[in-house]
């Protein structure tokens, strides 16, 4: 009994820990991490989810994959407040919290639209619009209750949608407004629709990858400077074909950090597998990158 009480004390003053260190984010340009894994069920990491915080205020989300919606709430974060939200692609650990964060929006006194971007279709993958329709559509969605957002109906915001070409190795622009400015870039991830996104605010700028396998050499170019650069970590150097077709090596990402001469790195999207070999991949990704090097935990909040 005492050992389990124990047990409840710690967790509940590490929870407290983590709110109270999550809604001060501070002022100006920050960057919080909501999840910093991927599609395994780690119990420490959820999957991928990136705030941009302005003066205190949740403007920008990249990604809503599993598990965020819980940090969403524990950072203090508001649906009212966010302009945009931006998913690199399809897959569950980017994009599975979706419908969790749209229906929460309910609870809110949000009337002004939200911009919704997200890739094209490719091989197996629909496009935004077919996405959004196999989970709200009216008649044939599978959370068709929430079928509003397409239209603006039943009290809900109507999603702005902004469907991107993930083939444009030429940055496509995403939002803009009050000196926010977010552009894309297509990225190759193996056969699966994705994008990069950057987000620059009165001279600060934050990257985020996305996954992407480090073959295009326009990505360097999209990065170049950036204050942040958030880069998948997600297999270590001796992966295999089908992994490294899908994910950038850390040398690789050494590489594209160094060439982009970006202010600091901050390595996310961790697995079992790449932090099993954290230390040897850190110290190749070094041997590239001299410069300052972060490994993303959950909640961690970031000044550019």
């Amino acid at each position: 009994m005492i050992r389990a009480s124990f047990r409840s004390l710690i967790i509940a003053i590490t929870c407290l820990i983590s709110t109270a260190v999550a809604a001060d984010c501070g002022p100006g340009l920050r960057l919080q991490v909501l999840g910093s894994g991927g599609p395994e069920t780690t119990g420490r990491r959820a999957g991928s989810g990136y705030l941009v915080w302005i003066d205190g205020q949740a403007r920008v989300l990249v990604d809503a994959g599993s598990g965020i919606s819980l940090r969403f709430g524990a950072s203090g974060a508001r649906f009212e407040d966010l302009d945009l939200v931006a998913i690199t692609h399809f897959h569950t650990d980017h994009v599975a919290e979706l419908p969790s964060l749209l229906k929460s929006g309910y609870f809110t006194d949000r009337t002004r639209p939200l911009v919704l971007a997200g890739p094209d279709a490719g091989n197996d993958f629909p496009p935004l619009e077919g996405f959004l329709s196999s989970l709200l559509g009216p008649g044939q969605g599978a959370f068709r209750y929430l079928s509003g957002y397409l239209d603006g109906s039943d009290d809900l915001v109507r999603l702005e949608r902004r469907t991107l070409d993930y083939r444009s190795r030429t940055p496509l622009p995403v939002y803009g407004a009050d000196g926010l400015q977010v552009t894309a870039l297509g990225v190759t991830h193996g056969n699966v629709p994705a994008l990069a996104y950057r987000v620059e605010y009165r001279g600060r700028s934050l990257v985020f990858s996305g996954d992407q396998n480090g073959d295009d050499a326009q990505f360097v170019n999209f990065a170049r400077g950036a204050d942040l650069l958030v880069m998948a970590h997600a297999v270590p150097e001796d992966t295999g074909p089908v992994a490294a077709r899908l994910h950038a090596l850390p040398s690789e990402i050494g590489t594209i950090a160094q060439g982009a001469g970006v202010k600091h790195l901050v390595l996310s999207h961790l697995m079992r597998r790449s932090e099993q070999a954290l230390d040897q991949s850190l110290g190749i990704i070094r041997s590239h990158y001299p410069g300052p090097i972060i490994v993303a935990e959950d909640m961690l909040c970031l000044e550019p």
